[in-house]
């Protein structure tokens, strides 16, 4: 069977690019977009969670110059966050 990626909300995929930028630069990782809106983003605990790199990329802009491990760090707290936030709502 095939896999969609389609939206159940179409009008969610903007909140979900915020929450996609906003959580790569908690991570610390330069996706080189939106940084003038998260510019008081919390970077606090991103060496904590493993996710902050060595890597200089001050020039990149996009998610291609990331590693896999780096994306998936981002995908994957999302979706802790989505669950979370649905678990909230259903006490």
């Amino acid at each position: 069977m095939a896999r969609s990626n389609r939206r159940v909300v179409p009008e969610s995929r903007q909140m979900l690019d915020q929450m996609k930028y906003e959580i790569a630069a908690e991570f610390g990782l330069n996706v080189g977009y939106g940084q003038s809106a998260l510019a008081g983003a919390n970077t606090e605990f991103g060496s904590e969670l493993g996710a902050i790199s060595d890597h200089s990329y001050g020039q990149y802009k996009g998610w291609g110059h990331l590693t896999s491990r780096e994306n998936g760090s981002v995908g994957g707290e999302i979706t802790k966050r989505l669950i979370r936030q649905a678990e909230k709502q259903l006490l």
